[in-house]
């Protein structure tokens, strides 16, 4: 039998889903620049000898990294904030899907550096550097279909992030967490289960939200 949890979550994932299609191509287009721009300011924040990171968490030592992804379909776009930061000269980790839906990651390198994987996605060609490298950025950009107020997110329900979150936890590390969204996928609240781990930002084209 299902639980309620899990209806609940797949009614608003649906939900968020159709909202995303229907979006016009313009509107996406000038999401992912204000976005870029955005992220850009964020991560400028953690650079080493700049202002403290924003959830005032992020290490010195690794805040030259940033962890990021590379939208697919209707998501938030990620190409031009890709190549801001690294125009800004971060070092951009990109995840590569495992078989177990785990994380490995690979250095971005530009965009003829990425080539089409499974699930429609686009990975990192160049040398996988293991599933803990994300434990050293000082800035992770995650996606997700919406986040509360409380900084709970909403995942497709893959896991994968969930992993990640979790992994980051073990490790004592404490990144500043941004989930990319669109201005009305910030939601007062999200279903959320007990192992669900709170994020610090929604980041929307209007600019970075401090949750919790």
């Amino acid at each position: 039998m299902d639980h309620p949890m899990h209806n609940e979550k797949g009614a608003l994932r649906t939900r968020l889903l159709s909202e995303r299609r229907a979006l016009p191509a313009e509107d996406r287009e000038r999401a992912a620049e204000a976005l870029a721009g955005h992220a850009g300011a964020l991560a400028a924040a953690a650079v080493p000898g700049g202002e403290a990171g924003a959830a005032g968490t992020a290490g010195t030592g690794a805040a030259a990294t940033v962890a990021a992804y590379v939208s697919v379909g209707t998501e938030p776009g990620t190409r031009p904030l890709l190549d801001a930061l690294r125009a800004r000269g971060l070092r951009v980790l990109l995840p590569v899907l495992l078989a177990d839906n785990d994380l490995d990651w690979a250095e971005y390198a530009g965009p003829s550096a990425l080539a089409p994987a499974g699930r429609g996605l686009l990975e990192p060609v160049g040398g996988r550097l293991g599933p803990e490298a994300v434990t050293g950025a000082g800035l992770v950009l995650l996606p997700g279909l919406a986040v509360d107020r409380r900084g709970l997110r909403l995942g497709r329900g893959g896991g994968s992030y969930d992993r990640v979150l979790a992994r980051l936890e073990r490790a004592g590390a404490r990144p500043v967490l941004a989930v990319l969204l669109y201005e009305h996928e910030l939601l007062e609240r999200v279903p959320a289960e007990p192992h669900d781990r709170p994020v610090d930002l929604a980041l929307t084209p209007s600019g970075a939200h401090r949750l919790g």
